[in-house]
């Protein structure tokens, strides 16, 4: 089945897949300030169950098969780069994974490794250095999310990100519950033991989510891809550190261009 996507720009193709239970609007908050104007066709996804996209079999295998659907749907026989968050670079793993011709270059930001919270190596996680009233005007039904999600703990950050939230369109919870409770692994998991040429991989060392250490192993099992840790930043990376993120995207889609591949 084909899912929502949103376009922004033209030219080669880039998809963008979110965090879990977040829609295209909130992937579209955290990335366009930085590729706006960057001469891509930026294609965002609402993943199954989320936003305009309907619920498929509550298994991450069938998400990915889903989003690898919609891909060739949307760029055709064209190989895509993709920029997943979270959740989303899982699924970008796993589609790699399966089908390398598909993918020309992958980012992958704060992204699950190992997708089950009790295989995750949370080791050496920086606590925050929260400002005072950092929380003031974020939600109250948000503010443990955040307080646990968020490693740049300040006002800037929790009002760009609250205002993010904002955003974000109706989720089906009880396939989302279902989806993380029963079929969150992808059964080639532990399989997926390297990153194609082209990839990057961005972690947030105060990731209380899913950590920095795993990201650092799949990088380092791969032949050429590249790994940034950024000290002062959590699970919502770009948001926390929105310039930095913007140099290290705009880095990633340089080296992925059509252009430069086909020297």
């Amino acid at each position: 089945m084909g899912l929502f996507a949103k376009e922004y720009g033209e030219g080669p193709p880039l998809v963008l897949l979110p965090w879990f239970g977040l829609d295209h609007s909130v992937m579209a908050a955290a990335c366009e300030p930085a590729l706006a104007g960057s001469g891509w066709r930026r294609m965002y996804v609402d993943l199954p169950g989320t936003g305009n996209s309907d619920p498929v079999e509550p298994r991450s295998d069938a998400v990915a098969d889903a989003v690898a659907e919609t891909v060739n749907d949307l760029a055709g026989p064209s190989s895509v780069a993709v920029v997943g968050c979270s959740y989303g670079g899982y699924l970008a793993c796993a589609m790699a994974q399966r089908n390398p011709g598909m993918i020309a270059g992958m980012l992958m930001v704060c992204s699950g490794v190992r997708i089950l919270p009790g295989d995750r190596d949370l080791t050496g996680v920086l606590p925050s250095a929260p400002e005072p009233g950092w929380l003031h005007d974020v939600p109250e039904q948000l503010r443990e999310h955040f307080d646990l999600a968020v490693g740049c703990q300040t006002k800037a950050a929790a009002d760009r990100l609250s205002a993010a939230l904002e955003l974000n369109g109706p989720s089906d919870r009880q396939y989302l519950k279902m989806l993380r409770a029963t079929g969150y692994q992808v059964t080639d998991e532990r399989s997926m033991l390297a990153l194609m040429p082209t990839a990057s991989v961005i972690a947030g060392r105060r990731d209380r989510i899913v950590g920095y250490r795993d990201q650092f192993d799949l990088a380092a099992r791969s032949r050429s891809a590249d790994y940034t840790c950024l000290d002062d930043a959590g699970h919502y990376l770009p948001f926390e550190q929105p310039a930095r993120f913007r140099t290290l995207a705009l880095d990633w889609l340089a080296r992925c261009h059509p252009s430069r591949r086909s020297r």
